[in-house]
């Protein structure tokens, strides 16, 4: 694709605004303007494609009728989806960009020759962006839960994906170094979707947040090769930014899951196990307490810490939750968020929650940072959260979650957990928190019962 010296600095200053807006959107203060400078820089490029690919001959009419619909379906979602809804189209528009970056490579494989570096290089993309809109959309309908979320696991798997995996390999080789054709390019692709759905179902939503990481990674690694063949130099900074950047991601997920990028990605990794003393646990009894009695504790308290969880995000309770530390405060109280990085059903769900409702970016507190000051706090509010805070993490080598890295909340002088019921987390595990003697149990919907905490303290 030649391009003229217009579009090429177009190009140029998208892929600068793509970078500026990924630099920024590492911090809640700057996620923002960051979100807005890497729009602008997709707006630049796409404005700038259109007019070279007109010229290029293609049809006008066509593109605008993928555009018209196209923008509303994107403005609508955006709009009306809900916090708690988020992950789910977060995976939804990455299988897209995924399923798109597959059919792109499989138009341009009819342009190259075979044998060729430009051949293998689209062969590549097909499978990975086949996977990546496969596993997106099996990790929509669990998130969704149109399916189970728990792992789906059958005898055999792994030698079946093995398998899967094998002939993925075999018949990319054929593709690359002979001319079976296209149609073989269509049974490649059949594989790969199989293999995508394969990789997530065995997958429980304890580990979500890592699956959609690493596909969003995918869907970048897909678009990346596509601009390598077409020769546009957007496709390649931006679908490089998405798969470096996700797969950073990944890792630092993995490592707050406790899990191994091996075992990541080759091992059942989201499969439960119920231990023995989980089986017994709903047999155990636990303190509760009213909203009066645990807004007197907590407005009397000298240091508050929150630790939000996806109940939170299902409430809608970020709001209910400000107000209460705002209430707090007025009394002298230092109140602060603890954040875990897997927290929710995406990554950093909790932050963009929270600063929704314009929580003070100082008090969001990432795990590191905060698991010091658990023991000098006087209470730690657990607000529909569970296995990010489990000790069972730390001190029971029989459980599913043992060795992740948890918000050390049981270290606080008291605990005050929020929940509806004592259903357990997505690990599917029994929290040992819930038992010790310094817990005290509210139970109800995040939402009331903060604003019932709120008028509490407020009489306090």
């Amino acid at each position: 694709m030649h391009l003229s010296s217009g579009i090429t600095l177009l190009y140029l200053l998208a892929a600068v605004l793509f970078i500026v807006g990924l630099h920024q959107l590492s911090s809640p203060r700057h996620a923002r303007s960051g979100n807005l400078a890497a729009a602008l820089g997709m707006g630049i490029a796409f404005v700038a494609t259109i007019f070279v690919l007109h010229h290029s001959g293609f049809n006008l009419l066509l593109m605008s009728i993928a555009i018209l619909i196209g923008l509303p379906v994107g403005a609508i979602a955006a709009r009306s989806v809900k916090m708690t809804a988020m992950p789910q189209m977060v995976a939804s528009f990455n299988g897209v960009g995924g399923g798109a970056a597959a059919l792109v490579a499989l138009i341009e494989f009819m342009r190259v020759p075979a044998g060729t570096s430009a051949s293998l290089v689209l062969s590549i993309s097909v499978v990975i962006g086949a996977v990546s809109f496969a596993g997106s959309a099996i990790a929509f309908t669990k998130l969704q839960e149109m399916m189970r979320g728990t792992p789906i696991t059958y005898p055999g798997q792994q030698p079946v994906n093995g398998v899967v995996a094998a002939a993925i390999v075999v018949m990319g080789v054929l593709i690359v170094v002979t001319h079976i054709g296209v149609a073989a390019l269509w049974v490649l692709l059949v594989l790969a979707l199989v293999l995508g759905v394969a990789f997530v179902l065995p997958i429980g939503g304890a580990d979500m947040p890592v699956v959609i990481s690493l596909l969003n990674a995918f869907t970048g690694l897909a678009v990346a090769g596509d601009g390598f063949v077409v020769g546009n130099p957007v496709l390649i900074v931006g679908g490089t930014l998405v798969g470096a950047s996700g797969s950073f991601l990944t890792k630092m997920m993995s490592d707050a899951m406790g899990r191994s990028l091996n075992n990541l990605l080759f091992g059942a990794f989201g499969k439960v196990l119920v231990s023995p003393d989980a089986v017994g646990a709903a047999q155990r009894s636990v303190r509760s307490g009213t909203a009066e009695d645990i807004g007197t504790l907590l407005a009397y308290s000298q240091r508050v810490i929150i630790v939000p969880g996806y109940g939170l995000a299902v409430a809608q309770a970020q709001h209910a939750v400000r107000d209460l530390a705002d209430a707090l405060e007025k009394r002298g109280v230092t109140v602060d968020y603890a954040i875990h990085p897997v927290a929710g059903r995406m990554p950093g769900h909790m932050n963009v929650l929270l600063a929704e409702a314009n929580v003070p970016y100082e008090q969001l507190k990432d795990m590191d940072e905060i698991n010091d000051y658990f023991k000098s706090a006087d209470v730690a509010l657990v607000v529909g959260a569970n296995d990010v805070v489990n000790p069972a993490a730390r001190n029971s080598p029989g459980s599913p979650i043992y060795g992740m890295p948890i918000l050390n909340a049981d270290e606080a002088k008291n605990v005050i957990f929020m929940k509806r019921s004592m259903r357990p987390g997505f690990a599917g595990i029994d929290n040992e928190l819930l038992y010790d003697p310094k817990t005290t149990m509210l139970f109800g919907d995040a939402k009331d019962s903060l604003i019932k905490l709120v008028a509490a303290v407020k009489a306090a």
